[in-house]
């Protein structure tokens, strides 16, 4: 059975860190490349930061690049998304996600070429 759990998400100040996680199946973790996305009410589910496997590869998000750090945890089959200086803009519903090896850098990015994704955490940024 295929899983992916978020969690780590809550409300946070602007300015302020958060550290999200995400627990998946050994079998979905393994040779999949895993991202993160996030969506706002009333708008599409935006691309923030993908990992390669086993992890030699990462792409950031231009909003986000320099303040977020992903990562993933291959023993604990466990994916990391590190966010640094948050602001209001950041407010959303926060999934992890899976796929398949692509020779295309682009498909990456795409939320339409992901194979599994978790239940999302919400992320709040207010003062």
């Amino acid at each position: 059975q295929v899983q992916l759990v978020e969690s780590g998400g809550g409300l946070v100040q602007p300015g302020g860190s958060l550290r999200l996680s995400c627990s998946t199946s050994e079998y979905t973790f393994g040779s999949y490349a895993m991202g993160w996305f996030r969506q706002a009410p009333g708008k599409e589910r935006e691309f923030v930061a993908v990992i390669s496997w086993p992890g030699a590869v990462t792409i950031y998000a231009d909003s986000v690049k320099g303040r977020i750090t992903i990562s993933r945890d291959i023993a604990k089959s466990t994916l990391y998304l590190q966010m640094n200086s948050l602001t209001p803009e950041d407010t959303a519903v926060y999934y992890c996600a899976a796929k398949s090896q692509s020779a295309r850098y682009r498909d990456y990015m795409e939320p339409r070429k992901y194979d599994y994704w978790g239940q999302g955490t919400q992320v709040t940024v207010s003062s």
